[in-house]
């Protein structure tokens, strides 16, 4: 056990620094707890979602101790965001990095002698690997706590392992009587082992909060002809911040390039980019002047934008860790946010090549595991909430209500001859082909990959009446109702169970469910226990983006999108009243305090609305509201105008879309065989597209373009490349 620490004498209560600098009222889930354990003098281990309040564990502590809060963490970025924060809280906090001259970081460090600052934020490398004067230097300045964010980058166990972590483990031998708080968000329980081993802490407890984000909805939809769902989605979100993902550097220049065409605030963002052009983009959709970042995971960790509405993942993760905190960086504001994944069979085998480590089988194995895993969240019939919070150790209910599995609870039909069919071509095969291949031979593929003497097969072609995607989701249902079983290993085949003798030879019935289609909300309802002005709440968002353009700092900084929210539900119409209000703390109600009271006062005056700040309350749990159906489909217009005899610029001029949205309308019926690709791009640019689609694949629409004559147009290979995808459906 470590040496006791006698308890710091404080300078502030827990509760005063909350409502005086944060502007809140009350903690959350187990913040209290934490904070008294740490100003106690012991170590904290917490594992806190993303959004729940992580960083006010070791905020509040380091403003009521005397000395400094050293915070160590992996990202500029991050840094920058956490400071800048605390600043506009009137907060002295200040971050050491390498974008800082010699004159700039000598000024911090001599602030740090004169005791004038309350946090410093600094990469791990900078505290300890090779920075021993900065070591000693601590040494002769009073530091109070050390912080560690993002905690599983110390574990060769975690997702996102950094070498330069591990130097933390020096930490308790050269400071053993100042405590440590370690704060990640997602860990696992090997992954938490190895945290608590590398710090070398001893009297330390573990804090765990729910992995629980109820704001969260989750969608999976298949992949094949992604695009479509997805630019119907943001047409139905134009004015919502959002973060796209893509497991390529090239895939996200490529899906960014396309949404832009289409008309789309978009901009890529990878670690193959200038610094420049990466802090420049990082910089504008901080500000909402981009609103939509197609990124690579080099984006967003740390990343405290508050009002992001939606995470979709354009390709699988590799892990449900990753998965989880990509996610998390939606609704960190609490409101009604959504992930949309895209899910398709071509990323497994993808992701399975990457997982390999050469001459490592053990981390091979693991990784393996982790890409199973997420698999198998994409492909559950039951709720994915519980599922994720299961896979972190929790418990949770069958039925969440806003996850798509939930929302969309199909009814069994009689399946008993689909079934019959599945199960015949897999006794046929001879039990030892996967599943794709069972689909392929049931639709007649003639494919170079089919066996010559399983195409003389008697079920060779009797499926050929549904779609491929139809059949495997068959295939699916009949593994989880335990008719068909999977061997295990990297190419699984598909076995019959004992079950399925009943159904080939008792013509016992199968009841199945049909796929489903889920339609995500056109306009989530944001929960308020009242009701709030919505005319009003845009105006204070217009305010807070002005003001934002001033002080050049992110807009989620100056308030985030639930204090407007209260201020357009409560009303307050004098100063007094505003500390009422989440978000207001003292220095922020004298810095902005009236030009967002005079916004309320003039709309209320307006419409003659009396104040309401006598309805605030502590907020209940947010209840659970299902989407709305969208009330029509876009692309469907786009295809009948085009069969009535119009042309695609017709068709734009008259829908007042760009011609690119309404070719990517007719792309989507190409793709589903309704609509013949020779009616719209001519047989020689086809040949010259297909030719370029097969030397650089079919997802990099600029490399295609750049290699072909400047007459063929994004359009004509959107919508080559789309019949190419429907042949080999």
């Amino acid at each position: 056990m470590k040496q006791g620490n006698a308890r710091s004498p404080l300078i502030a209560t827990p509760a005063d620094v909350l409502e005086s600098v944060f502007g809140y009222t009350e903690f959350r889930h187990n913040q209290a707890a934490i904070i008294e354990h740490l100003l106690s003098g012991k170590d904290a281990i917490v594992l806190m979602p993303t959004g729940g309040g992580k960083s006010l564990c070791y905020q509040v502590p380091a403003l009521c101790l005397p000395g400094v809060t050293i915070v160590v963490s992996p990202l500029i970025a991050l840094m920058k965001d956490q400071v800048d924060a605390l600043v506009l809280s009137g907060v002295k906090a200040a971050f050491l990095n390498s974008t800082q001259s010699s004159g700039e970081q000598g000024a911090i460090l001599q602030q740090l002698r004169r005791n004038e600052l309350k946090l410093l934020y600094v990469a791990p490398e900078r505290l300890v690997g090779g920075e021993v004067q900065f070591l000693s230097f601590l040494k002769e300045i009073k530091v109070s706590l050390f912080a560690i964010d993002e905690a599983h980058c110390i574990s060769q166990w975690g997702h996102d392992f950094r070498p330069e972590y591990r130097v933390l483990s020096q930490l308790k031998q050269q400071f053993p009587s100042i405590p440590i708080i370690a704060l990640t968000a997602t860990a696992d329980t090997l992954t938490r082992k190895d945290i608590i081993e590398q710090l070398r802490v001893t009297d330390y407890q573990v804090f765990e909060n729910s992995f629980n984000r109820p704001n969260i909805y989750y969608y999976i939809k298949p992949k094949k002809g992604y695009y479509d769902v997805l630019v119907d989605y943001l047409e139905e979100h134009k004015e919502d911040s959002g973060i796209i993902y893509c497991l390529s550097r090239a895939a996200t220049e490529s899906l960014a390039t396309d949404l832009q065409a289409d008309g789309y605030s978009a901009a890529a963002y990878h670690a193959g980019l200038d610094k420049s052009i990466r802090d420049e983009r990082q910089d504008l959709f901080l500000k909402d002047d981009i609103k939509i970042m197609v990124a690579t995971v080099a984006f967003g960790m740390g990343i405290n934008k508050s009002n992001v509405r939606f995470v979709v993942h354009a390709d699988l993760p590799k892990n449900i860790e990753g998965y989880y905190q990509e996610t998390g960086r939606a609704g960190r504001d609490g409101l009604h946010s959504e992930a949309i994944l895209f899910y398709g069979a071509g990323d497994v085998m993808k992701l399975k090549g990457f997982a390999q480590v050469e001459n490592n089988p053990e981390q091979t194995q693991i990784l393996l595991k982790k890409l199973d895993q997420m698999v198998q969240l994409c492909e559950t019939r039951g709720c994915r909430r519980k599922y994720l919070l299961t896979y972190f150790g929790e418990q949770a209910p069958d039925y969440c209500g806003s996850c798509d599995n939930c929302l969309s609870k199909p009814e069994l039909q009689d399946s008993t001859i689909i079934a019959q069919k599945i199960l015949s071509t897999v006794y046929r095969l001879n039990q030892g082909f996967g599943m794709r291949y069972v689909v392929d031979i049931m639709k007649g593929s003639n494919s170079e990959k089919i066996r010559e003497e399983h195409k003389k097969l008697s079920v060779y072609g009797v499926g050929k009446d549904k779609p491929k995607e139809e059949w495997l989701h068959y295939v699916k249902e009949l593994l989880h109702y335990g008719y068909l079983q999977q061997s295990e290993g990297e190419y699984p085949v598909l076995k019959l169970a004992e079950k399925s003798n009943a159904v080939l030879f008792k013509a016992e019935k199968v009841y199945l469910s049909a796929p489903v289609q889920v339609v995500i909300a056109k306009e989530p309802e944001i929960y308020q226990q009242h009701a709030y002005e919505k005319e009003l709440f845009e105006e204070l968002k217009q305010l807070r983006n002005r003001i934002a353009h001033e002080e050049n700092v992110p807009a989620y900084l100056i308030f985030s999108d639930s204090t407007l929210l209260d201020l357009a539900t409560y009303l307050p119409l004098v100063k007094t009243d505003l500390p009422k209000i989440t978000g207001f703390g003292a220095y922020k109600t004298e810095r902005y305090g009236m030009p967002f009271l005079e916004k309320v006062q003039d709309y209320c005056i307006e419409r003659k609305i009396p104040t309401r700040i006598d309805l605030k309350k502590t907020p209940r749990a947010r209840k659970i509201s299902a989407p709305r159906e969208r009330a029509s489909d876009t692309k469907r217009i786009s295809y009948d105008m085009f069969r009535s005899g119009k042309s695609v610029k017709e068709i734009a001029e008259e829908r007042q879309l760009s011609l690119t949205t309404v070719e990517t309308h007719l792309s989507h019926y190409i793709t589903i065989g309704d609509l013949d690709v020779e009616e719209l791009v001519a047989a020689d640019k086809r040949e010259l597209i297909e030719a370029a689609a097969n030397q650089f694949g079919r997802l990099g629409l600029k490399q295609i373009k750049d290699h072909l004559p400047e007459e063929i147009s994004y359009g004509e290979i959107r919508m080559t490349i789309a019949a190419l995808n429907g042949r080999d459906a």
